[in-house]
């Protein structure tokens, strides 16, 4: 990963920072799969990345501040960790899921949790948001009333899935 980006465009560096497919989909796996040691992202993924591509992408991930690895000691895993800025990077993930539910053809317990996070709006990527600061973070949890964010986005998930067993 390139230490400056190529030019002072705001959106060439925000690309240059995330613009891999994979790199994405990493964020994606550990905002709403809650994958943070590199075998659950190996294995987790529906999309199939290759050992030697996820350890890159991990790399840069970790070299440009997205996420932070945890040192692991003898017989233990490294966890990776989302910092501030990725954390920061919901809204856009979830500004790309809405563009590609309207443009590109999904399937109903791959979207259900996107077509939440619409209809949620702002307050629901908020909620995530304060949810991910927990947990990979350390930063307190405020109080909620009802199900967490998280929560919703599971159950949901898990509704879908289970009908489209029963079908």
């Amino acid at each position: 990963m390139r230490g400056e980006p190529r030019s002072g465009c705001a959106i060439n560096a925000a690309v240059e920072a995330l613009g891999d497919p994979w790199s994405v989909i990493v964020l994606r796996d550990m905002m709403f799969g809650d994958r943070r040691y590199f075998r659950e992202l190996l294995t987790g993924s529906d999309e199939g990345i290759a050992s030697n591509v996820l350890s890159s992408r991990l790399k840069a991930l970790v070299a440009g501040g997205i996420l932070t690895r945890d040192d692991a000691t003898r017989g233990q895993r490294a966890r990776y960790s989302l910092t501030e800025a990725g954390i920061q990077t919901l809204p856009v993930l979830v500004a790309l899921g809405t563009w590609g539910r309207a443009h590109r053809e999904t399937t109903p317990e791959l979207t259900i949790r996107q077509q939440l996070m619409e209809e949620g709006g702002p307050t629901m990527v908020a909620e995530l948001m304060d949810e991910l600061r927990a947990r990979h973070l350390g930063a307190p949890l405020p109080p909620s009333e009802g199900p967490r964010a998280s929560e919703r986005l599971r159950t949901a998930y898990e509704k879908v899935v289970a009908k489209q067993a029963s079908a």
